[in-house]
């Protein structure tokens, strides 16, 4: 959580395990490579022989594994949103899209899709979405893969996202990323043609891998940020018990080289040069994601040259979520797309 141990550090820490505690469901379940998801990632590489092929095909091809036809079943109903995912999977509610629709009279053609944080219910960010739709933007808010309404009967918790199988992990990531553009084309079907990204934690690594592949976005705002998918597994607060599962099979190290085509490291150099402007939001005292990769993440960002801007907030993970920061936050992302779009 950084070096500070000032009184107001402690107070955080404090505030953020007692908010990180109140989820009594998170446990460990078994260590898996996979390989039937990795089958159907690429066909042919199945065996672990292969697993470092497969990797690198996938970084190298990474527009077309993203990338997937587009749905011809786009239904609103009322705010409702639905559409049948073009990534299947076992779970017959993971394979609906659902995303609520927040329109805005005084649009002018600007529309944010709006993506929460792992485990959000459907009431999460609804706040958000509504006042950027009063302040002349239309939102949509997805539901990423495996959850509220998107969960599977059975599953208390989005943790099919996020797992220690690592093929599944990969599997659901970029499920969630083919569908959030979908989503940003029936926004672009309806009119819209100056389009934002909005992201919270796990939502801001789907936003940020969906703006490296997806050219109808001007602008990107992320909640959270960090540089590799597997460091943010392996050292978060949030994701203990899944590395429980994980030692003894893979290293940090590994962990970090599998799930690269998941990772925004992985992709920071398809902005460079590109008309597109980023914020990046990041959070001091986070135990979730650790200030010194999101510190990474940002100076790899500069390297690169990239058209962002990033702010600090004096807050941690869960807390960013709390009065007064949340309010502080939809300051932040309110003005910036206000100003990008």
């Amino acid at each position: 959580m950084g070096a500070s141990s000032s009184p107001y550090a402690r107070f955080i820490s404090a505030w953020e395990f007692k908010l990180a505690s109140s989820d009594p469901n998170r446990r460990p379940h078994p260590f898996a490579f996979g390989w039937t998801w990795f089958s159907e990632l690429l066909p042919g590489q199945v065996g672990v022989h292969d697993l470092h092929q497969a990797i690198r095909a996938i970084v190298r091809g990474s527009q077309d594994w993203f990338s997937a036809p587009l749905p011809t079943d786009y239904r609103l109903e009322g705010q409702r949103l639905t559409f049948t995912s073009p990534v299947r999977t076992p779970w017959p509610e993971n394979n609906v899209v659902h995303a609520d629709y927040y329109p805005s009279r005084r649009a002018r053609g600007r529309a944010v899709l709006l993506i929460p944080q792992w485990n959000a219910d459907e009431r999460s960010h609804q706040n958000l979405a509504l006042l950027l739709s009063l302040l002349g933007i239309t939102t949509l808010r997805m539901s990423p893969a495996y959850h509220d309404r998107r969960r599977p009967r059975g599953h208390v918790r989005a943790d099919l996202h996020v797992s220690a199988n690592i093929g599944l992990t990969l599997h659901a990531t970029r499920q969630s990323v083919i569908d959030a553009r979908c989503c940003l084309h029936w926004l672009a079907q309806q009119g819209y043609r100056r389009l934002g990204i909005l992201g919270t934690s796990l939502g801001s690594c789907i936003a940020f891998l969906t703006a490296a592949h997806e050219p109808l976005l001007r602008a990107g705002a992320y909640n959270h940020v960090s540089h590799w998918f597997g460091d943010v597994v392996w050292t978060g607060l949030a994701t203990q018990h899944v590395r429980r599962s994980l030692e003894g099979y893979v290293s940090q190290q590994q962990l970090r080289y599998w799930w690269a085509p998941i990772s925004p490291a992985t992709y920071i150099s398809r902005f460079a040069g590109r008309s597109f402007r980023s914020l990046f939001i990041w959070a001091r005292h986070d135990p979730v994601f650790l200030p010194e990769y999101s510190r990474e993440f940002l100076e790899a960002c500069r390297e690169h040259k990239l058209d962002f801007e990033a702010v600090a907030l004096p807050c941690g993970h869960y807390t960013l979520g709390r009065f007064p920061f949340n309010w502080a936050d939809a300051l932040l992302v309110s003005r910036f797309f206000l100003r990008t779009l």
